[in-house]
């Protein structure tokens, strides 16, 4: 190949003579986390097409010569390297030796010049550059020089101390260089220094330059080496006590065994729970307190107490499920199906559920609610919990607080105690086997208190999502995570709950069910679960609707279903028997069959009458069992005094009713009402049911249309109930309980209905059936509920005030009964 103008001279000289500082084009590989350095010679690989091209180029020379060229490591990429991503300063190498491999050329160079950048001349198809040889580097302090060459060769000697694995041919050219510049650069090739540094060390202008920054790399290069040979010497010493344990361990086996204390010893029986420790997934501080425990078991005889206590205590340890979780079913749609199937209506509480699975799916690590289900009994609060977990796919456990009275009884007995045990949540988790079931504390509001302590205030750490995350069992002592699991509490009253336990908890209130709820919820779950519990088939027992609809009202009384669904069990067992002696007709229940089946009626429900007199009005009330229609009875006492309640009244319904006489009295000229009547007339209050204690704000605005109405001899409208709670002031306040209150006021014939303004929204859970039946007249002041109330003509004048009598003539005036009651 003819030489160039620019390349005089031949081949066999070496590059810094050949150019000297002559100008010079030539093919540049980039170097990718790499640098090459003078007087070095290394392996390369080029395997990109530019690469590829650039190293034929080189051998296509008669100089065989290449620049490598480090790439900027904020620029490397697996794209081809522009000459904007290159380093200004690189290595001129002379390609040894070449061999292809497929598409990739595996070479040999040897690194000769320092050389730099003066412009690049192409870009594609392989990079080319303008260069210029640098000159050698000039030493400025030979003693300098001299210094940190030493301390380099010292440090490399701590290094191989570090590194018995080197070869001696490597120690023997290291330690034997005399010269700094071939040192240096020979560690720069054998240590990882990074990119940055190697390139700082490459475009280092002198040899003191040089050989400081390469006694600085190599400083820290060796406490690297120092550190990682450290930890792989404890690491080892830790192997080396593990196996020395374990060979102990199998020589104390075999001298059991020559004993004849067998594979049954205390040996055994703790290295199985050693065995099953180490399978088990516990958090560390966990496994540190069971190996300690073990420890001390393995140092005890087996007819020590202690032995059996600690092995007890390593059992529950073992069993409990420190980090296995169920994977909840996210899908939403199929947890909305089931949630149908087993519930009917409940809009809010299944709509509540899906909330949170929703917000499940979009973050996984989102706490559990606490939620709490209040609701008269039989609603179907417990087995809402069973569908609970059914929906998504959780363990369920349900743990009955009623009648607690011992804090112990949730948190566990310290081990201290004989016959100690773990507290019922840490043991209903065990059962789960996982550590996210859903668990119902059921009957919440039951808990009691005596001098064990208060079960009530350990439940006030349990169902805090902030606090339950390191909850402490007694027995156990170690903290376990709570927040994964569901917690649903029930109660039939909100009142006994007290009020932080209550915060900690979202309340959802179910409300009893109206007839024609019930009769859909025999349909879809009773009747079927009855007739299959029973033996029967749907073709050998079928229920009408007015059965069933005559079994709600007539025999049963309550806000659930669960005397509904044991009358229907009555039916089946009676129907069983028919048909075990032989029957073979299908029976289908009608409303004429229940004396035959289940004897008289049990219940009269209560009905509106058909004409008041002056003096008694419709109210309603709120039960435990749902709601009710009561009348208010006032009459008058001639030539008697004061004011007498009777009907077993709470006090605060007493309270009502003389706040209502109060503001009659104060504002009888706006009603029509003689201040004499009050003075000479004394005034006799009951209301029927006797037996039944009643109480509750709710009664204000019916006691007072009754004494209004005696007072004024304007009877109340028969197909009016009402309800509120009234203040001296004229004002109608809100109550609770609207929907049993308005669905038994409904039942009962009523169709107009006297409410507290303020109560207008909550006519929304009424059943929009019975929403269309009624007329709603909204109560702001007394004024309107005396208006609203009494008919406008008088149809029973009340009798003039009587005159003046002596006091000894006087009628003896009744005495007030004694009263008691707990109603709302």
């Amino acid at each position: 190949m003819a030489d160039e103008p620019n390349n005089p001279i031949k081949s066999t000289v070496e590059p810094s003579q050949k150019f000297g500082a002559t100008p010079f084009e030539i093919p540049v590989l980039p170097l990718q986390n790499t640098t090459l350095f003078p007087e070095t010679m290394v392996p390369l690989a080029a395997g990109r097409t530019a690469s590829v091209a650039a190293v034929e180029a080189a051998l296509d020379s008669e100089e065989k010569l290449l620049a490598c060229i480090s790439v900027r490591p904020d620029k490397s990429s697996d794209n081809e390297a522009k000459s904007d991503d290159l380093f200004e300063v690189g290595t001129l190498v002379m390609i040894k030796r070449m061999e292809r491999v497929e598409d990739t050329l595996h070479l040999i160079v040897q690194g000769t010049d320092r050389i730099r950048v003066l412009a690049w001349s192409q870009q594609e198809p392989f990079l080319r550059a303008r260069v210029q040889i640098l000159p050698d580097l000039e030493t400025k302090n030979t003693e300098e020089v001299e210094a940190a060459t030493r301390n380099v060769k010292a440090l490399i000697q701590q290094a191989l101390a570090y590194l018995p694995q080197v070869p001696p041919e490597v120690r023997l050219v290291v330690l034997g260089a005399d010269d700094p510049v071939k040192l240096a650069y020979f560690l720069g090739s054998i240590l990882s220094l990074g990119v940055e540094k190697e390139q700082a060390m490459l475009e280092a202008n002198s040899v003191d330059e040089l050989i400081h920054l390469a006694h600085d790399f190599l400083a820290r290069e060796v406490e690297i080496i120092r550190l990682r040979s450290k930890i792989a010497s404890e690491a080892q010493t830790e192997m080396d006590k593990a196996q020395r344990d374990y060979v102990l361990r199998q020589q104390m086996k075999a001298i059991q065994k020559e004993l004849g204390e067998g594979e049954g010893g205390e040996a055994a029986e703790a290295e199985q729970l050693r065995e099953r420790l180490a399978k088990t997934d516990t958090p560390d501080e966990v496994r540190k307190e069971a190996e300690r425990e073990l420890s001390r078991m393995e140092k005890l005889p087996a007819m020590a107490p202690d032995y059996h206590v600690i092995r007890t205590y390593l059992d529950f340890i073992l069993e409990m499920p420190w980090r296995v979780s169920s994977e909840d079913k996210l899908d939403l749609k199929e947890s909305q199906n089931v949630l149908d199937e087993d519930h009917y209506d409940i809009e809010d509480v299944k709509e509540r559920i899906l909330e949170f699975l929703a917000v499940r799916k979009l973050r996984a690590d989102a706490k559990s609610p606490i939620l709490c289900f209040v609701g008269p009994p039989g609603v179907g609060k417990t087995s809402l919990g069973r569908s609970i977990a059914r929906a998504m796919d959780r363990k369920f456990e349900r743990l009955s607080l009623g009648g607690i009275r011992d804090e112990a009884e949730l948190r566990g007995h310290r081990r201290t105690y004989v016959g100690a045990m773990p507290g019922r949540i840490v043991q209903s988790i065990r059962r789960a086997g996982v550590n996210n079931p859903v668990m119902m504390l059921d009957e919440i509001d039951k808990l009691g208190a005596d001098y064990r302590g208060d079960p009530g205030a350990a439940l006030l750490e349990i169902l805090d999502p902030e606090q339950n995350n390191t909850f402490t069992d007694h027995y156990l002592d170690l903290p376990f995570d709570l927040s994964k699991v569901f917690f649903i509490g029930t109660a039939n009253q909100l009142g006994p709950i007290p009020p932080p336990l209550r915060d900690r908890m979202e309340v959802i209130q179910l409300a009893g069910y109206s007839d024609r709820e019930k009769l859909q919820i025999a349909k879809r779950y009773l009747v079927p679960r009855q007739v299959r519990e029973n033996g029967l088939t749907p073709e050998q027992l079928e229920f009408a609707d007015d059965a069933i609809s005559l079994i709600a009202t007539r025999y049963t009384r309550e806000a659930g279903v669960r005397q509904l669904e044991r009358n229907i069990g009555r039916i089946g067992r009676k129907v069983a028997l028919k048909i075990a002696k032989g029957q073979n007709e299908k029976i289908v229940v009608a409303g004429a069959d229940m004396k035959e089946f289940l004897g008289s009626p049990k219940f009269y429900p209560e009905e509106a009458r058909k004409e008041l007199p002056a003096g008694v009005a419709t109210g309603m009330a709120w039960t435990e069992m749902g709601g009710e229609i009561l009348f208010i009875e006032a009459t008058l006492l001639p030539g008697g005094k004061g004011f007498t309640i009777t009907g077993q009244l709470g006090d605060v319904m007493q309270e009502s009713a003389r706040a209502a006489q109060s503001y009659l009295w104060s504002h009888g000229d706006e009603f029509g009402i003689s201040a004499e009547m009050f003075r000479e007339y004394g005034v006799h209050l009951h209301v029927p049911a006797g037996a039944i204690r009643k109480d509750g704000p709710s009664a204000g605005v019916p006691i007072t249309a009754a004494l209004a109405s005696l007072y004024t001899g304007r009877r109340v409208r028969p197909d009016t109930a009402m309800t509120g709670e009234i203040t001296l002031s004229g004002l109608v306040f809100p109550i609770g309980g609207v929907k049993e209150k308005v669905l038994a006021a409904h039942r009962a014939g009523i169709h107009r209905i006297l409410l507290p303004a303020r109560n207008e929204a909550d006519m929304e859970e009424v059943p929009e059936d019975v929403r269309r039946e009624l007329e709603i007249v909204p109560l702001n002041r007394i004024r309107e509920v005396v208006d609203a109330a009494l008919e406008t003509f008088v149809a029973n004048p009340p009798p003039p005030p009587p005159p003046p009598v002596s006091d000894s003539s006087r009628a003896p005036e009744p005495e007030p009964q004694p009263l008691m009651a707990k109603e709302r």
